[in-house]
């Protein structure tokens, strides 16, 4: 049989026009924006009449940690979107929006895959509707505001040399993440250090994502603290009177984007803050304006659960006041046999005894999210090559856990490859068993929540922060920010701070070398180990391969 790729199945599907999709949620035509035939935004007005509507179930999906091999979260998210419309229930998912940073770098589409994709695939990986660079535009707004101010006599007594908002561009740029600004003479500004960061690590990112109307939207990006006088006191967006001007920038990106997948099913994407740099999770308004809609909802956290879902428990779950019925941990055969330590050219021989040693990465992250009172079940995102006796030992090891472990193959078969598992996860999701609280609670102190982060889901021994990181967090504390919450910067790929450590490393040490205040998103970042705001290109990045064919359709986006 011939191998059809990803692109090739998404361009050979039979779309719906969106103004169907919307029925399907009953939503109007007059309450869709569209965005050509195929995509559309929802109006503000619509979302605030759903306000009273009772909540439908929501579905957490989740993975182990990444790996070389593959685990297909976003597939998975996908597949049990239309497994649960299938089964009979009105489900849609809600996802976020793909970075163009990662498209031009390693990792292509974000768009799930095989026949669980979500469509228009090319337009969602590239501009879509636009949201980003609304975004970037009104990040380096302020960024353009907060030095005009300087320039023009510093009313506000902005100490140069205190300047902590940085600029953001949705690209890898590694040139970026350092640099000297306003050099030229006086006719170019005071010179100053600053930097770039990717635009899915930006405060403006978080707000979008965070907040439940324009007005909230508003409120967060004048919180923004982005400078400091020579006294210490903080200068905000709203005392440069940026605020207004930001919101309407973002005021068409504050609505979320309807698409549908392969099998003509309401799927919401919105939002893209990253996982490893931020918070990991498509908009709230994308969530909760999706739960008055449909019975169920299926929506994704970034990477692994000891980041993405530690965040959307933490953070999006406690600001939203939502709470999951059911997670779903996605695991692939395939890298339970890498974090067992084969190679990734060896990954196609059966290995029975590797899978058994790499599933101890997946027990680790059934434990954390059971600790969050959260049912758990396992999907197996299934390859061609995973042999019987492979799958029966994740199986095995999964029911020692006391969760269960379901083979789903949507991908080659879409929703008919799901719809055990999307069986499973309405009756679990239906029955009430979950009784979710957060890991920590408010007036925990800020050093204390990260380190019940590094303890309790890492397993770290300690947290390392010099003095001045901890004199950070107590003048934050003193001033009012001690009941945030904490998002912590880390690699994807570990436990630890060190991508290679895989499996379920303890004992490790969780460096925290800066904290950041996120005064409007309503967070302090906590960056540990290596990890980067602005990522770099590898040394082969996808974009050498990306280009219109003589068809003029584009080539190697995935």
């Amino acid at each position: 049989m011939a191998f059809t790729s990803d692109i090739e199945i998404a361009r050979a599907a039979q779309k719906r026009p969106i103004q169907e999709i919307g029925e399907k949620l009953g939503i109007g035509p007059d309450d869709l924006l569209p965005y050509g035939h195929d995509k559309a935004k929802i109006s503000q007005r619509f979302i605030e009449g759903t306000r009273d509507r009772p909540d439908g179930r929501l579905i957490l999906v989740t993975a182990i940690n990444p790996t070389p091999a593959g685990e297909g979260k976003t597939t998975t998210t996908v597949g049990l979107g239309d497994g649960l419309n299938a089964i009979g229930k009105k489900a849609a998912i809600c996802i976020r929006e793909a970075s163009l940073g990662p498209c031009f770098g390693m990792k292509g589409g974000a768009a799930g895959g095989g026949y669980a994709q979500v469509v228009p695939m090319e337009e969602m990986n590239l501009h879509f509707t636009g949201d980003f660079h609304a975004i970037t535009s009104a990040h380096n707004l302020l960024a353009a505001m907060i030095d005009n101010h300087v320039y023009w006599g510093n009313d506000l007594g902005i100490d140069v040399r205190r300047v902590v908002w940085r600029r953001v561009l949705d690209m890898n740029d590694r040139a970026l993440r350092q640099i000297t600004a306003s050099l030229g003479g006086v006719a170019n500004g005071f010179p100053r250090e600053a930097g770039f960061d990717i635009t899915v690590a930006s405060e403006v990112m978080a707000c979008l994502c965070l907040a439940t109307s324009l007005t909230d939207l508003q409120e967060r990006l004048g919180d923004i603290v982005v400078a400091y006088t020579r006294e210490r006191t903080a200068i905000t967006a709203r005392d440069l009177k940026a605020d207004g001007a930001m919101t309407v920038l973002l005021k068409d990106a504050m609505q979320p984007n309807l698409v549908q997948t392969l099998e003509n099913n309401p799927a919401f994407v919105h939002g893209g803050p990253f996982a490893n740099i931020a918070h990991g999770c498509n908009s709230v308004i994308a969530t909760t304006t999706a739960l008055k809609l449909a019975d169920y909802v299926v929506t994704e956290a970034g990477f692994g659960a000891d980041l993405g879902a530690e965040k959307f428990m933490n953070i999006k779950c406690r600001k939203a006041g939502i709470a999951p019925d059911c997670v779903v941990l996605v695991a692939t055969i395939r890298a339970m046999k890498m974090n067992g330590g084969v190679a990734k050219a060896d990954l196609g021989a059966e290995n029975v005894d590797a899978v058994r040693e790499g599933c101890a990465n997946l027990g680790r992250h059934i434990e954390n999210v059971k600790s969050f009172g959260v049912p758990v079940v396992v999907g197996i995102n299934h390859f061609a090559g995973d042999t019987e006796a492979e799958i029966a030992a994740v199986e095995q090891f999964v029911a020692a856990q006391g969760s269960e472990a379901f083979v789903c193959r949507h991908w080659a078969d879409g929703s008919a490859g799901i719809t055990d598992l999307a069986a499973r996860v309405a009756e679990i999701a239906d029955s009430g068993a979950s009784t979710f609280a957060p890991l920590y609670p408010d007036e925990m102190g800020l050093f204390d929540k990260i380190e019940t982060i590094a303890k309790r889901i890492y397993r770290a021994d300690a947290v390392a922060a010099d003095a001045k990181v901890r004199a950070q967090l107590k003048q934050w504390e003193e001033a009012g920010f001690g009941t945030l919450p904490v998002c912590m910067a880390k690699t994807q790929y570990s436990f630890s701070t060190d991508p290679a450590l895989r499996g379920a490393p303890t004992g490790h040490i969780v460096p925290v070398r800066e904290v950041r205040l996120s005064a409007g998103a309503g967070f302090v970042v906590a960056i540990c180990g290596e990890i980067m705001t602005m990522p770099g290109l590898p040394r082969t990045p996808s974009a050498e391969a990306i280009m219109l064919n003589d068809e003029g359709q584009i080539e190697g986006l995935f």
